[in-house]
């Protein structure tokens, strides 16, 4: 009888196996393809460097892929295979559903150790699923629905047996998968010492919430239009112009969130706002350009907010509230939306550190009313670092709401979007909240 064991002739680590050479060929173009494009972004990244990354020739990289779109649909498709063989034996191994959530989320945090670290693959952070085309986008997108509802049941499971507070699932999915698929553009900025320990943070703050007290942030005032700034002054010609922008940006931002950078057109921008292509290109000289500026616009409305935020509410855990929830609005009203940070790799390395300087000031501004929450003592003492790159996660996803769910009523939204993080999904108890 022949032998059967690893040093045969078929055996997977026999230098004679094909077909084991080409699937590691393959893992490793596509973990350093990931890694390529989470840094330096997809559009800026070419076949040619993610080839050289790896010394080879861009013709032997052709042998295992045609194009840059179906590198990055490969790179998608390696990622959620992975989020559901990660889920497959989460399953096998834990029957609760507060360990499901809390395994997953912290996967997460060591699956970007492991990779950082060499001692696993780079995944790719699923940013530019909108500009994927045909059935490339719909492969894509019937994974991702697929993961979504197998997390969205563990919730459902908490709920049933008692484990978890009453929320709308979908919602409360949706924040949490947004909350965590931030973690790539923050953990660096950490020692990797520290890595292992904020997950266990994060999943504390998902459990358990950052209020000191379940439901003590104050409903914010929803009312439309307290961000904001589209009074006409008169018949000035400046102001009429300064509108005109607005409403550039305004709609490139939706195109570049539905479409992303690479399947928006200013083409069809123009004829969106029934406007001359003159007229367009007298405002907006390229499509970079109009990414940036619906960057800063966004920036600018989450300002406004903040100044808001302090002027009308007392407690840290009061204003965090009102950020979050004028965020919300801002998001899913005529009012917006704001930019979706996908976009954010298609920006040049330069442009794209200002905005993620801006950014990261912008969130140290709801850091600092978190510590305000710890000192008052409205939010527990939490990692406020984490928290707020957290929460910032799950804000930045909060535009993709209505792909998920029917919003009929902003307020019960966005209290049922941000409840994990504010009061956990837990059913609290003292000693829970202490820890």
């Amino acid at each position: 009888m022949k032998s059967g064991n690893s040093q045969g002739r078929g055996g997977s680590s026999s230098p004679f196996n094909r077909t084991a050479q080409h699937d590691a060929k393959r893992a490793a173009i596509l973990s350093q393809a990931a890694q390529l494009f989470n840094y330096k972004g997809s559009r800026a990244t070419t076949l040619r460097d993610i080839a050289e990354s790896l010394g080879l020739t861009k013709t032997s990289l052709y042998y295992y892929v045609k194009t840059k779109e179906e590198l990055i649909f490969q790179c998608y498709m390696a990622t959620l295979a992975h989020h559901h063989k990660t889920l497959d034996e989460i399953e096998q191994q834990h029957a609760s559903p507060t360990r499901r959530i809390s395994h997953f989320y912290q996967r997460h945090f060591v699956n970007w150790l492991d990779a950082t670290e060499g001692r696993g693959p780079h995944y790719a952070v699923l940013l530019e699923i909108a500009g994927l085309k045909g059935e490339h986008r719909e492969r894509v997108e019937a994974q991702y629905i697929a993961m979504f509802k197998r997390l969205r049941g563990y919730l459902q499971a908490g709920i049933d047996t008692g484990e978890f507070r009453t929320c709308q699932p979908t919602l409360t999915t949706l924040a949490i998968l947004g909350s965590v698929d931030w973690a790539f553009s923050w953990l660096h900025s950490i020692p990797r010492t520290d890595v292992l320990d904020a997950a266990s943070k994060a999943v504390d703050l998902i459990l358990h919430g950052i209020a000191s007290q379940p439901g003590a942030g104050v409903p914010a005032d929803l009312s439309p239009g307290a961000t904001s700034d589209n009074t006409v002054l008169g018949f000035d010609r400046k102001e009429q112009n300064r509108l005109k922008q607005e409403a550039f940006f305004k709609t490139g931002t939706w195109f570049f969130n539905k479409k992303g950078f690479s399947g928006t057109s200013l083409d069809e921008i123009a004829e969106h706002l029934d406007v001359s292509k003159g007229a367009f290109y007298y405002h907006i000289k390229n499509k970079e350009d109009l990414l940036y500026y619906c960057y800063e616009r966004s920036l600018d409305i989450t300002a406004r907010i903040h100044e808001q935020a302090n002027a009308t509410h007392s407690s840290g855990l009061e204003r965090a509230a009102f950020v979050c929830r004028r965020v919300f609005l801002a998001q899913n009203s005529e009012e917006g939306p704001l930019v979706r940070y996908n976009s954010i790799t298609a920006l040049p390395m330069d442009r794209r550190q200002e905005i993620l300087r801006r950014t990261d000031a912008s969130n140290a501004l709801f850091g600092d009313l978190l510590q305000q929450g710890v000192a008052d003592g409205s939010v527990r003492d939490v990692d406020t670092y984490m928290a707020q790159q957290l929460i910032a996660g799950a804000m930045n996803a909060a535009m993709d709401i209505d792909l998920w769910y029917q919003v009929d009523d902003l307020d019960f939204a966005a209290s049922e979007y941000f409840r994990a993080l504010f009061d956990g999904l837990t059913v609290a108890t003292p000693s829970s909240k202490d820890s």
